[in-house]
């Protein structure tokens, strides 16, 4: 970070407040910056969720009504670490899923090509018959 750089200097009543207020920066992402966390970013957007949360932690609310706040107002780019949901799931569990079956499928036309064909009676027959003529001459 630059050295002219502003600084966000929010004052605390304890240092619990001030420890959870450093936790829920760092985990917050900045939405306007790729891969930059609230306490990373220069942006004006990151200096007024940071102001929010500070805001936010003096009146009592949890980390988790934060987090729920944060979420419903910018969706869950803002999130670090989602919250599983249908649409999350399909992200995290679909590669696993087209791996397992891609596995299965490659199975089965691996035992298709193994088994051989089968020979109906007449054609064993034959078979047979062909074989010892073979063997005679």
């Amino acid at each position: 970070m630059p050295v002219w750089a502003a600084i966000d200097a929010y004052p605390f009543p304890n240092k619990e407040l001030e420890q959870r207020y450093d936790d829920l920066i760092a985990e917050l992402r900045c939405p306007q910056c790729l891969n930059t966390n609230l306490a990373g970013s220069d942006a004006m957007i990151a200096q007024d969720l940071r102001r929010e949360t500070h805001r936010m932690l003096l009146e009592g609310y949890s980390d988790d009504e934060i987090l729920t706040f944060m979420h419903e107002r910018y969706g869950d780019f803002i999130l670090y670490d989602p919250r599983v949901s249908v649409g999350t799931s399909v992200l995290w569990f679909g590669p696993i899923a087209l791996f397992v079956v891609a596995v299965l499928v490659l199975v089965r036309i691996v035992r298709r090509d193994q088994v051989a064909p089968s020979v109906s009676e007449d054609d064993g027959a034959r078979i047979d018959r062909l074989l010892e003529e073979s063997d005679r001459s």
